[in-house]
């Protein structure tokens, strides 16, 4: 704890090098907190250059392992009147403080811009709200075009539960009265398709939402959550573009199932596209949010598995294939973590794995215990491979061609032995519309961003024919056959969101940044 009388200074402050080395030195400040716009830890405080000559370099005053370039330092390049300018946005008196960087910023807008994947050879940016649609990605009659949107738009409820998320905000900007015609606003001018929407709280979603939505040409659908948080998961859809044909409700809460004891939930619906033709497809959408917890892995790659079991229910057809899919929803999860992975690629070996690594929130994995072998109990009723089991009646008769003793024994330890596989997989290819790092930098994009961090954690997935060829983080993905995505709204680093204050703010009223996709269907 730095002297009193340092601290008063202001929330910018400077003391001399001999109190620093006798208050800081190798003392660990366990609150520091992310540099603004920066994606990794930072353990050490910011020097203003003002104080040094252009040839000093900065030293590591806290024990960390995190690599720092600035590694080699000299002392003696610091005198003992030295003055050192410490940034209060890393030395923080409790969790209840605010940085200086993160209060009151100017507010501003939030520049997104389309990002325009079906032709390579052109300038693929345009700025958010221009009406130009690139011509090859316009109808046509073998072709079907539409536009997803995946918005967690943030629980009142909620909101007001987690106040110490938002103590950047401004209060009035976090009053429901002032957020939903934001929100409103924002899903008019995007005017998707299709909306999925998480964290809808029940009372708003029958009073202001559905009428709103409906005013604007959408059917609704709604599944709220089992427990007491009277929140939900919406997909909303265009009567102009589809017909609904069936509506497919997911409870991961089982009372039978002590694994399976949090109240989120799932929805999936099975949308034909309204157009002239004989044999019109049918596309599946599906929309969740998942448990948050960090530490309980377990728990999020079951819910996952009863959402692609539904999925796969939903979307299975006469001859054994799969319908497009669309798949939505605030994952609480990070690109690279085993549940994104296990997502893209469709398969996950769980072996040894901590369940607090499993969504990548989590830094460290000590004291977690590994995840068990099977995750989930045979009377979940859903297999390894993320399907409904079909419950195989027992023969009434015996017949000759009974199988011998030695063969049942065979027959059972394969079955044993499947039960116990740590192999996880799913029968869909499916690709995720953002690529998460920005090509030219490395940056993470962002999709929510409040006083505790910035990262990705709201996906749109789509099932698609994927390139053999690996391609390096930030890359476009290229597209052969199934759904084709066409074009995608740029994300946002966290510093940019820092420029405007963080979420929410004055014209974003949701702790997420809504996503949006327009996808082509062939016909």
């Amino acid at each position: 704890m730095l002297p009193h009388h340092q601290k008063s200074l202001a929330r910018d402050w400077t003391t001399p090098w001999e109190n620093l080395q006798r208050c800081c030195w190798n003392r660990h400040i366990s609150s520091c907190m992310r540099w603004p716009g920066h994606y990794s830890r930072a353990p050490y405080p910011y020097f203003s250059s003002r104080h040094f000559s252009l040839n000093w370099r900065p030293p590591c005053l806290f024990e960390s392992r995190t690599p720092f370039q600035y590694w080699n330092w000299r002392p003696d390049n610091l005198s003992q009147t030295s003055l050192i300018h410490l940034s209060s946005y890393y030395i923080m008196n409790s969790e209840g403080d605010e940085p200086s960087s993160k209060r009151r910023k100017h507010q501003g807008t939030i520049q997104r811009h389309w990002e325009y994947l079906c032709n390579h050879n052109k300038d693929k940016t345009k700025i958010l709200g221009d009406k130009n649609v690139d011509p090859k990605c316009e109808d046509s009659d073998d072709k079907f075009d539409f536009s997803v949107m995946s918005y967690n738009i943030l629980s009142q409820d909620l909101l007001e539960d987690n106040s110490h998320l938002y103590r950047h905000c401004r209060r009035p900007v976090l009053h429901w009265s002032f957020r939903f015609p934001n929100i409103l606003k924002e899903i008019k001018h995007f005017d998707a398709d299709v909306l999925c929407l998480q964290e809808v709280q029940e009372d708003h979603y029958g009073a202001e939402i559905r009428p709103s939505l409906e005013s604007l040409g959408y059917h609704c659908e709604y599944k709220m959550r089992t427990g007491r948080k009277p929140d939900g998961c919406a997909i909303c859809f265009k009567h102009s573009k589809f017909s609904l044909l069936s509506v497919n409700p997911v409870e991961f809460y089982r009372h039978d199932v002590p694994l399976l004891d949090r109240d989120n939930v799932g929805l999936v619906l099975l949308l034909q596209p309204k157009i002239p033709s004989a044999a019109s497809p049918v596309i599946c959408v599906a929309n969740t949010h998942l448990l948050y917890n960090p530490r309980r892995g377990d728990i999020k790659l079951t819910q996952l598995a009863m959402l692609l079991a539904e999925i796969s229910s939903v979307a299975h057809q006469k001859d054994g294939s799969f319908c497009p899919i669309v798949m939505c929803g605030d994952f609480n999860s990070v690109p690279g973590s085993p549940l994104y992975s296990f997502i893209k690629e469709g398969k996950l070996n769980y072996e040894g794995l901590a369940i607090g690594k499993v969504s990548g929130q989590e830094q460290s994995s000590r004291g977690q215990r590994i995840l068990s072998i099977p995750i989930w109990p045979p009377n979940l009723g859903i297999s390894q491979n993320c399907v409904y089991e079909v419950q195989q009646l027992p023969k009434v008769e015996k017949t000759d061609s009974d199988l011998t003793q030695t063969e049942l024994d065979k027959t059972e330890v394969l079955v044993t032995a499947e039960k116990l596989s740590s192999n996880l997989q799913h029968h869909f290819s499916l690709s995720s519309v953002y690529s998460h790092y920005f090509p030219d930098t490395g940056i993470p994009e962002v999709t929510t961003c409040h006083s505790r961090s910035a990262i990705t954690v709201d996906y749109i997935f789509y099932s698609a024919e994927k390139e053999d060829v690996a391609r390096q983080p930030g890359a476009e993905v290229a597209l052969v056959g199934g759904l084709k995505l066409l074009a995608r709204l740029s994300l946002l680093t966290e510093q940019d969101l820092w420029t405007v204050n963080g979420l929410p703010n004055e014209n974003n009223s949701s702790d997420h940044l809504p996503l949006l996709a327009k996808f082509r269907l062939e016909l």
